[in-house]
């Protein structure tokens, strides 16, 4: 082993700081560099659950159709939610069949319309884990 210096001077010539630099050692297979400043408390399961719900909540115009959805505390027809956007229907209901994926939103066909509401069960999970 060996040990280089490496000293600064400044302008006039005086040492101003000298460091020791050490050649990096590799450490035996398996063994950890340092230990972990936490650990999990979620499940890998319960994370993955939790992570489809955030990230099909990840969309502006998806959080807003939750707002609404949440606010109205009921059943709405996508006619009645396809005016409070600058979207086309077809768009509102790709977001709503993506909220309807991650489990965030429920539906029921009448006739040729589907009613939407928000799942009340959907959002507890992740809200008791980030509060």
């Amino acid at each position: 082993m060996y040990i280089d210096e490496l000293r600064w001077t400044n302008r006039r010539g005086a040492p101003v700081t000298t460091l020791e630099l050490t050649p990096k050692q590799k450490r035996p297979k398996g063994e950890v560099c340092c230990d972990p400043v936490a650990y999990p408390d979620i499940e890998r399961a319960q994370a993955e659950r939790m992570a489809v719900v955030a990230k099909a909540l990840g969309d502006p115009v998806r959080m807003q159709l939750v707002d609404v959805l949440r606010r109205h505390a009921g059943k709405v027809c996508v006619c009645e939610l396809v005016p409070l956007f600058d979207l086309s229907q077809p768009t509102i209901s790709h977001h709503l069949r993506k909220l309807r994926d991650a489990r965030i939103v429920g539906s029921e066909r009448e006739g040729l319309w589907a009613y939407y509401y928000v799942d009340p069960e959907a959002l507890e999970e992740l809200s008791a884990w980030l509060s």
